[in-house]
C-alpha cells in the first residue's frame, strides 16, 4: 500500500484521514444503548424472540468475531502523520476530548447494566420480569470488556502530563479494580520492558495461561514496591492514603459499595466477574505486545535502551481505532507521552500477522499460538534463538527444538 502521508507535506495542507473515525472508539462504552437494547426491540419486531440473548453478549461477539473479521477485510492502515504536523496534531484538543468522553459513557453503561442485572422488571420486549441468568452473565462479560478497553483509555490518559488526565485514568481503572496498573505500567513496565525482570513481558514458550497469574502477581508486587520506595523517600510508611495503590483500591471499594448499596448484594458476583474479564483482556494484550522479545546486555552489563525491535506492532485499522493506536506499540515505548493520534507505525518493529482481536483468540490456544508466533520470534533474531526472552521452564526444550543446543550453546 502506498503511503502518501509519508511524503513531505506542509502542515496546513495535511488532514488526518482518521479524524472522524476515532468517534468509533466510543462504540464500546455506548454499545448497550446504541446496539444492544435496540437489538432486543428489533429481534422482537422481526419475530425472532429466541435470539434476544445475543444482545447481552455483544461484548465478546464484537471482540472475538466482528472486529477480527473487520480487520481482515479492511487490513492494515499504512499511513503516518508527517513530522512537521506532529506538534499541531498533538495540540488538537478534539482528540483528547474523545478519550474524556469514554468515561461518562463507560459509567453510564455500568449503572444501566447494574439495573438490568438486578431489576425484577426490566420493561423489555419478550422478557417477562427480570433477565435470565444467561443474560446476566453475558451482560457482566460485556461490561468486563468495556472495562478492559477502559483500562486502555486509562493507559492513554495516565501517560500524560496534564493532572486532569492522570486523575481520569484512575477513575477509568476503578471499574476493574486494577488501579495499581497506573503505577506499575508507567514506572515499572516502561523501565523493564522486554527483560526477564518485567512481569508484563511474555516469554517465548510461555502460554497465556501461565502468563496471566505471573503478570497479575508480579504487577501487583511491583506497584506496591514502587510506592513503598517512593514513600520511604518522603519519610512515610506504605500504609497511608498517600500510597497511590491504596487510594486506587479505595476508589474501587467506594464504587462497588455504592453500586451494591443501590442495587443490592446480588450484584456483587457480577461486579467481580466483570472485573476479572476486564483484567484478563488487559493481560491478554500484555501477553502479545512483547512475546519472546528481549533487550540484550551491553558490555557494561546494563540492558540496551528500548527500541522499536522490542515490541510487536500491528497496524490493522479497525482495532487501532477502538484502542487508540495501542497496536503502534513501538512508537508508544519510544515516546510514552505522545498522544494516540500522533503515534506512528515503525517499519523496524516486528509485526503481528493480525489485529489484537484475532491474536487474542489465537493466544487462547497455546499450540496454535506457538505455531504462528515462535517462528516469527526466531526470524526476528535471524535464527539465533538464544537472543530471545525464553520461558525458563521450557528453555532447554526450546533451545533443542531450534538447534541452539546442538550448536553447543550453553544454557
Amino acid at each position: 500500500m502506498s503511503d502518501e502521508s509519508d511524503r513531505p507535506t506542509a502542515p496546513e495542507s495535511w488532514r488526518d484521514p482518521k479524524r472522524y473515525l476515532w468517534l468509533w472508539g466510543l462504540l464500546a462504552p455506548t454499545g448497550l444503548f446504541t446496539i444492544g437494547l435496540p437489538l432486543v426491540w428489533a429481534l422482537d419486531a422481526l419475530g425472532w424472540p429466541g435470539l434476544i440473548h445475543i444482545a447481552f453478549w455483544l461484548g465478546p461477539i464484537m471482540l472475538y468475531v466482528v472486529v477480527p473479521l473487520a480487520d481482515l477485510m479492511i487490513g492494515p492502515d499504512g499511513s503516518n502523520p508527517p513530522d512537521e504536523v506532529l506538534a499541531a496534531l498533538e495540540n488538537d484538543k478534539y482528540y483528547r476530548y474523545l478519550t474524556y468522553l469514554y468515561l461518562p459513557c463507560q459509567y453510564a453503561t455500568l449503572v444501566a447494566a447494574c439495573f438490568l442485572i438486578t431489576a425484577d422488571e426490566v420493561s423489555l420486549p419478550v422478557i417477562d420480569g427480570g433477565l435470565q441468568l444467561v443474560d446476566k452473565i453475558g451482560l457482566a462479560v460485556t461490561l468486563g470488556i468495556i472495562g478492559g478497553v477502559g483500562i486502555n483509555t486509562a493507559h492513554e490518559l495516565g501517560h500524560k502530563k496534564v493532572g486532569l488526565e492522570r486523575r481520569l485514568a484512575r477513575v477509568a481503572l476503578a471499574q476493574t479494580a486494577y488501579g495499581h496498573f497506573y503505577i506499575e505500567h508507567n514506572r515499572g513496565h516502561h523501565v523493564r520492558v522486554a527483560t526477564p525482570e518485567d512481569p508484563a513481558s511474555a516469554r517465548m514458550g510461555e502460554s497465556i495461561w501461565a502468563f496471566y497469574p505471573r503478570s497479575v502477581r508480579g504487577g501487583l508486587r511491583s506497584a506496591w514496591g514502587l510506592e513503598r520506595t517512593r514513600l520511604r523517600r518522603l519519610g512515610s510508611g506504605p500504609w497511608s492514603l498517600r500510597n497511590d495503590v491504596l487510594s486506587a483500591w479505595l476508589l474501587t471499594v467506594v464504587l462497588f459499595g455504592a453500586l451494591v448499596a443501590v442495587f443490592g448484594l446480588e450484584l456483587l458476583p457480577y461486579l467481580l466477574l466483570q472485573a476479572v474479564i476486564g483484567i484478563g483482556l488487559l493481560e491478554a494484550v500484555n501477553y502479545m505486545e512483547h512475546y519472546g522479545l528481549a533487550r540484550q546486555r551491553t558490555p557494561s552489563g546494563r540492558y540496551e535502551r528500548p527500541a522499536p525491535t522490542h515490541s510487536w506492532n500491528s497496524d490493522h485499522l479497525v482495532t487501532n481505532i477502538f484502542l487508540y493506536h495501542l497496536q503502534r506499540h513501538s512508537d508508544h515505548h519510544a515516546f510514552p507521552t505522545r498522544r494516540y493520534q500522533a503515534l506512528r507505525s515503525c517499519e523496524q518493529a516486528p509485526a503481528l500477522p493480525a489485529g489484537y482481536g484475532g491474536m487474542i483468540v489465537l493466544a487462547y490456544i497455546p499450540a496454535l499460538w506457538r505455531r504462528v508466533m515462535d517462528k516469527r520470534v526466531l526470524a526476528h533474531y535471524d535464527g539465533d534463538i538464544t537472543r530471545a526472552n525464553i520461558h525458563p521452564p521450557v528453555r532447554r526444550r526450546v533451545l533443542a527444538q531450534y538447534g541452539a543446543a546442538r550448536a553447543g550453546v550453553s544454557e
